[in-house]
């Protein structure tokens, strides 16, 4: 799968932990980030392999559901 990818947050919630950078390679289902909701620690998984373009929020960030996260190329 080629091209550019958005990562976005499927619920509500808060940015808890950020687990790369931009630069970083990733593999398809490589834990990106967590976000807690409701309580839980839900994790952000890569879509696809590729490489860590952008990221576009922060630690204790608040997001709303469909909140591009990250994008990976």
């Amino acid at each position: 799968m080629q091209g550019i990818s958005e990562v976005v947050a499927p619920m509500p919630g808060f940015i808890r932990q950020i687990l790369v950078k931009v630069g970083d390679t990733v593999n398809e289902d490589d834990e990106l980030m967590i976000i807690e909701a409701m309580k839980m620690e839900n994790p952000i998984l890569s879509p696809k392999s590729g490489v860590v373009k952008e990221i576009l929020v922060n630690e204790q960030d608040q997001v709303n559901s469909n909140t591009v996260l990250t994008i990976i190329e």
